[in-house]
Formats: structure tokens, sequence, C-alpha cells
């Protein structure tokens, strides 16, 4: 079964902290990359990190030094720790799975195939 399932999300005050997690079936957790996305109101949807196999990560420059990408084997769970939220924070996140191509940057929503239903985080300055 192909599954992803996010939660975690919430409403915070900006400076703040928040954990999300994904779990994912076993099969996708495996075999494919597994990222986080997130889409604010009326944007386009955004790679924030991702994690491959060999737990090579890859962050996009927003929340470097904020966020925190790493799974879980035993659980098959994706984590994204949140740190010094900002208001641009806010959106939809969603957990993805993908085979992004060689030289990608891991964080191209077009190179995953599998998605989450999505968990709301919205940060309040």
């Amino acid at each position: 079964q192909v599954q992803l399932v996010e939660s975690g999300g919430g409403s915070v005050q900006a400076g703040g902290s928040l954990r999300l997690s994904c779990v994912v079936s076993a099969y996708l957790y495996n075999r494919y990359t597994l990222a986080w996305f997130r889409q604010a109101t009326g944007k386009e949807r955004e790679g924030v990190a991702a994690i491959v196999i060999d737990d090579s990560t890859s962050y996009t420059d927003s929340v470097k030094g904020r966020f925190t990408i790493s799974k879980d084997n035993a659980k098959k769970t994706l984590y994204l720790q949140m740190n010094s939220l900002k208001s641009e924070d806010t959106a939809m996140y969603y957990c993805a799975a993908g085979w992004p191509s060689f030289g990608s940057t891991w964080l191209d929503h077009h190179e995953y195939n599998y998605w989450g239903q999505g968990t709301q985080v919205t940060v309040s300055s």
C-alpha cells in the first residue's frame, strides 16, 4: 500500500517551534527519496527539505539553520523539526516520495509522485 500521512501542524507564535511527522508506507520508505514541501495561499508549491536513502539532506535556503529533516527507520516515519518559525513559514506542509533525477536539488515537486494530504502550519507575528 502506498501511503503518506502527516501530522503535527498547528498554530504557533513567531519564534516558536513545531515538529511535523509523516508515517510512510514501507514500500515508499525503503525505495524513495522523501521530502517536505509547502504551499502558501496563492503561491506555488515549494520544496523545503529532502532526505535520501543514505541520509544525505537538502534544504531550501530560507530554512537552513532553522529546520531539520530526519527519519526513523524503525517507525518508517519522516520528521521536520521547525525552529525559529517566521510568519512567512505559514503554509500547508506536505510530505512526498519520489525519485529526483541525478543532479537535481531534490526539491522540485515535479519529481515527486506520492503525496500526503497535508498539515497546516500557521505562524502568527
